[in-house]
C-alpha cells in the first residue's frame, strides 16, 4: 500500500508497525515477522497516535490492521523486554507499558470508525487486545487464538475480565484458566470473532474496502463487505464438549474446580486437570477471580482493575520465573511460588484487587 505512508515505530532498521492509507483504508501492519509481530512501547504509542490522526481523517473510511507473514497476527506483548525491564528495576517501564497498552485496548473499543482486525495466524495476549476490541473480527483457516498467560504467571489481561465472561457459558473460563488454543470455527462460535475469511481470500476482502462507498454508515458498508467474503471453517471442538466445560468450570472456586475434575472420569477433565496443574496457581487464581469479577463490569472498569493486578503481578515472583522458563531458558519448568492451588490464600488474592494509589491508578 501506498500514499500517506507513515513509519513510526522502528526496530533496527525495520519499521516495527507501517501505517499507511490506500483508498478508504488506514492501514496498520505489525512487522516484526520473526518476532510473531510482538508489541512493544512504542508499537503502542505508535498505534495510538496514529489512529488519532485517521479519527479526524475524513479520507478514512475504515482501519484494518493486520500482522506481517503467514505464522502471526500478534503473538502477545514482548514479554522478553518486560522480563528484561524487570530484571533491570525499570518500574518506569512495566508501569507504562501496561498503562498505555491498556488505553490503546480501551480506545479501539470506543473507536468511532470501523476498525478491522485480521487475526490471521497467532493471535495472543497482546494481540488480542488490539483485536478483540475491535468491531469486526476476522479469523482464517490459520488463526490460532489463545490467553495463555496463567502459564507463565501472569493472568489474561488487555480486557480479558471482559470479553471472556461474555463467551458462551463457562468457556471463557475455561479459556482464561487453561490458556487453551481454538481455531477459527470456535472464534466464531464463542463470539470472539464476527467473521471468518479463507486467507487467500484476504487480498479480495481488503481489495473490497479500498473501495467501499464512503456514505454515511460506514459500518453498514464494511458489515455487508465482510458478510460477502465470510466463509464456514470446521475445525472447532468446543461446542461439543460445552456441557462438561460448563459442569466444570461453573463452580464456585478454583478449589471446587480441581474437585470437580478430579472425580471425573472423562477424557476431557483428565486432560484439562492435566494441564491446569502446570499452570502457576496464584495466576489460576487471580484469573478465576478477575473473570468473576467482570462479568458485572464496563470495559473499562475491568481495564483499571487489571492496571491494579498488573502492576502487583510483575513485582512478584511467578511472572519472572514463569517468562524464564517458558521464554528465556525454554526448560518449561517452572519452579512457582505456591506448589498448588490449596496453598494460595484467598487474602492473597484479594491484596491484588485493592486500588492502588490514586496517582497510581489507571485513568480512561
Amino acid at each position: 500500500m501506498s500514499s500517506d505512508n507513515v513509519t513510526s515505530a522502528s526496530e533496527g532498521t525495520e519499521q516495527s508497525v507501517v501505517f499507511s492509507r490506500t483508498g478508504a483504508i488506514g492501514h496498520i501492519m505489525l512487522n516484526r515477522p520473526k518476532a510473531l509481530n510482538a508489541l512493544d512501547l512504542s508499537m503502542v504509542d505508535a498505534m495510538a497516535a496514529q489512529l488519532r490522526v485517521w479519527e479526524n481523517d475524513s479520507s478514512v473510511a475504515v482501519v484494518v490492521i493486520e500482522g506481517a507473514g503467514e505464522k502471526a497476527f500478534c503473538a502477545g506483548g514482548d514479554i522478553r523486554g518486560l522480563y528484561d525491564a524487570r530484571k533491570r528495576g525499570d518500574d518506569a517501564l512495566l508501569d507504562a507499558f501496561y498503562r498505555r497498552e491498556y488505553c490503546l485496548n480501551n480506545y479501539i473499543a470506543a473507536y468511532p470508525k470501523p476498525y478491522v482486525a485480521l487475526m490471521d495466524g497467532i493471535t495472543m495476549g497482546g494481540g488480542v487486545g488490539v483485536s478483540i476490541h475491535g468491531r469486526f473480527r476476522v479469523v482464517t483457516e490459520r488463526t490460532l487464538f489463545a490467553m495463555p498467560e496463567t502459564g507463565i504467571g501472569f493472568f489474561p489481561d488487555v480486557g480479558g475480565g471482559y470479553f471472556l465472561p461474555r463467551c458462551p457459558g463457562e468457556i471463557g473460563m475455561y479459556l482464561g484458566l487453561t490458556g487453551a488454543r481454538i481455531k477459527a470455527e470456535d472464534c466464531l462460535y464463542t463470539g470472539l470473532a464476527t467473521h471468518g475469511v479463507k486467507a487467500d481470500q484476504i487480498a479480495s476482502l481488503k481489495a473490497d474496502l479500498v473501495n467501499m462507498d464512503r456514505g454515511d454508515n460506514a459500518f453498514a458498508v464494511v458489515q455487508k463487505i465482510l458478510d460477502t467474503h465470510n466463509s464456514e471453517f470446521h475445525d472447532g471442538m468446543l461446542e461439543s464438549v460445552r456441557g462438561e466445560i460448563d459442569e466444570l468450570f461453573g463452580k464456585k472456586s478454583v478449589i471446587d474446580i480441581f474437585a470437580g475434575m478430579s472425580s471425573s472420569t472423562s477424557t476431557f477433565a483428565m486432560e484439562t486437570a492435566k494441564i491446569l496443574r502446570t499452570k502457576s496457581p496464584i495466576a489460576v487464581c487471580l484469573a478465576y477471580e478477575q473473570i468473576r469479577q467482570g462479568r458485572d463490569m464496563t470495559l473499562e472498569q475491568v481495564l483499571v482493575m487489571e492496571f491494579r493486578l498488573a502492576q502487583r503481578t510483575v513485582c512478584k515472583p511467578d511472572l519472572f520465573e514463569g517468562v524464564r522458563a517458558v521464554i528465556v531458558d525454554k526448560d518449561h519448568s517452572p519452579q512457582w511460588q505456591h506448589a498448588d492451588v490449596g496453598q494460595v490464600d484467598p487474602r492473597e488474592v484479594a491484596e491484588y484487587f485493592d486500588p492502588l494509589p490514586t496517582e497510581k491508578e489507571l485513568k480512561l
